[in-house]
């Protein structure tokens, strides 16, 4: 007996100390404004490029799917919203700069967070305010009054420390005032989700277009990014913390000039993440069993969830229009083509393990709070890759098809 309580004494204790031993997971995702893919390409960027080392950099892209109902534009705030929330315009429906009526249906990375985990803290740090009291939805009833543990914003509403001069260099002293409080703050208390947005660039980009002030901006974010870089690295090194840190930008530029943007052109769509995350898949690499694709600025958040070890509901997984680029996928790059009374569904499968289940809906109560009634129209071996479905017992002009896989799921509509 002495010696079955003895094991059991060491048995206890291995566990707690393995559980003493686990490291707190964290996220800092960061959005600079306005630099396409191939002006950071162009500029020289040592700070990205060595939180590049150690995890990834890829090319990315905005805009939903050209020409598709997913169509987004490339303007600021709808980039940032299809980040927070993982979803094109058509479902978070922030379509300009005003931000006249965002669905709050569909919820931030923030807000999964404090449902899951109320008590975990959250940070923003920010060169507009409205990214705080409008797109996540700060104190207002729509969002349940969810509340942001600390934020550091609004000082571009403060003229007095910050004149606002012709050249717009106020907006450069605000940025660093704000990475200035923010790496300080994480590396005092390291919250547990952290965004960083920084105005400047843009500013640049709208003023001068393709030029050397507008790179010149793009040196003074590297050096801003090394700051934050720097925190993170003092957070894991004392604190036992796991972070996973994403920089990326909301939009490019036109073609012509670089001054502009808002439509659909390649270079306006191209923009890029930099990432020190691990175990980095296909998606992120560009390539995905051979078939060229690109990460897409809605893939951050679902990303930012599973190294949170946030479990996002099921009604609300099947509307997000990203995947994780990191760890294992069932299913990307979903097609589906009506044909009659048939429905074509095809899609890449990155691993071949198990089966897919196919649901449709024919409604979408989910945009202004309801729920939809999905069918269980089909179930075949993920390693398929297609299927067709036969739609005359579910007669629409508008279907929410969902694939559902052992490691994610993934969505599309069809609209007549």
């Amino acid at each position: 007996m002495k010696n079955i309580f003895l094991l059991l004494v060491l048995l206890s204790t291995g566990c707690y100390t393995a559980q003493a031993q686990s490291k707190q997971k964290k996220v800092l995702f960061v959005i600079v404004d306005g630099i396409s893919a191939d002006t950071k390409e162009k500029v020289k960027t040592p700070n990205l490029d060595a939180i590049a080392k150690a995890g990834g950099y890829s090319r990315a892209y905005v805009g939903g799917e050209k020409g598709g109902y997913s169509q987004t534009p490339t303007i600021s705030a709808v980039g940032y919203n299809s980040l927070l929330t993982g979803t094109w315009v058509n479902k978070h429906n922030v379509w300009d700069n005003d931000i006249k009526d965002p669905n709050y249906s569909y919820w931030t990375i923030f807000r999964f967070l404090k449902d899951q985990y109320p008590h975990k803290q959250t940070a923003v740090f920010s060169s507009w305010l409205d990214n705080r009291t409008k797109l996540v939805g700060d104190g207002l009833p729509q969002t349940n009054k969810f509340r942001t543990d600390y934020f550091f914003d609004g000082l571009e509403r403060d003229t007095v420390n910050y004149p606002h001069d012709k050249e717009k260099l106020y907006m450069h002293h605000i940025d660093e005032k704000v990475v200035a409080e923010a790496s300080a703050y994480i590396a005092d208390y390291g919250p547990d989700l952290s965004w960083v947005y920084l105005e400047y660039t843009d500013d640049m980009g709208h003023r001068y277009g393709d030029s050397e002030k507008f790179h010149h901006a793009v040196e003074l974010m590297d050096a801003q990014m090394g700051r934050l870089w720097k925190s993170i690295q003092l957070r894991e090194k004392n604190f036992n913390e796991d972070w996973q840190l994403f920089i990326t930008t909301d939009h490019g530029r036109d073609a012509k000039t670089g001054k502009g943007h808002g439509g659909q052109s390649d270079r306006e769509r191209s923009t890029w993440i930099v990432t020190n995350a691990k175990n980095l898949n296909g998606v992120f690499k560009s390539r995905v069993n051979e078939q060229a694709t690109l990460p897409a600025v809605v893939d951050i958040m679902p990303t930012m969830a599973r190294h949170l070890d946030i479990t996002i509901p099921k009604a609300q997984a099947f509307e997000v229009d990203g995947v994780p680029l990191t760890g294992k996928l069932s299913v990307t790059n979903l097609m589906a083509k009506k044909d009659g009374g048939k429905l074509n569904l095809t899609w890449i499968s990155p691993e071949k393990e198990g089966k897919v289940k196919i649901w449709l809906a024919k409604t979408n109560h989910f945009e202004k709070g309801g729920q939809d009634l999905y069918y269980l129209a089909g179930e075949v071996a993920v390693g398929d890759q297609k299927t067709q479905i036969d739609i005359t017992k579910y007669p629409s002009k508008f279907f929410k098809i969902v694939l559902e896989g052992k490691y994610n799921t993934t969505n599309r509509w069809v609209v007549e």
